[in-house]
């Protein structure tokens, strides 16, 4: 049945060759926009949107700084960060509704870091019975917008809260 599934996976789930370099840095070299899927930038660090999320909404605050720990990063890069995924969960909350988050940062390969030299703190929102049997036993996601939508939900709603 797997074998099944893999030929009519979305583009976005099927596995992509690694790109060179690190996505974060290119993504900043580039103009905001849908496709880097960056939605804001503050003055030490901005928000973009996970490539591959676990539910609609889930965006990412990295650091300009091309760092892979916490304590490379000035306190007040630190604290600009914080303030990004404070933000980050209002405009989510009001976009779509969601009754909670799982915020956190997988630092090191070790602890599951898809992108391990540049850290980064992952916004995922949350509703009650959000998880299903296609996460479960089918081991697929289904999102019900297509990036390109959530990146102008977002990116609207983060210039409507400024």
């Amino acid at each position: 049945m797997k074998h099944l599934w893999a030929a009519w996976r979305m583009k976005y789930i099927s596995k992509a060759e690694p790109e060179d370099g690190c996505i974060f840095c290119k993504a900043l070299a580039q103009a905001d926009s849908a496709e880097n899927l960056v939605v804001a930038r503050g003055e030490r660090t901005f928000l973009i949107l996970n490539k591959f999320p676990y539910t609609s909404g889930h965006v990412m605050v990295v650091p300009f700084q091309h760092a892979d720990t916490l304590d490379l990063l000035d306190a007040p890069t630190r604290a600009e960060m914080m303030e990004l995924v404070s933000r980050a969960t209002v405009v989510l909350r009001e976009i779509y509704k969601s009754q909670g988050f799982n915020i956190g940062i997988n630092m090191g390969a070790a602890a599951g870091a898809g992108v391990p030299g540049h850290i980064h703190i992952h916004i995922v929102p949350r509703w009650g019975g959000d998880t299903n049997f296609m996460s479960t036993v089918g081991e697929v996601r289904v999102l019900p917008e297509e990036l390109a939508q959530t990146y102008e939900r977002i990116k609207k709603g983060w210039e409507k809260n400024l």
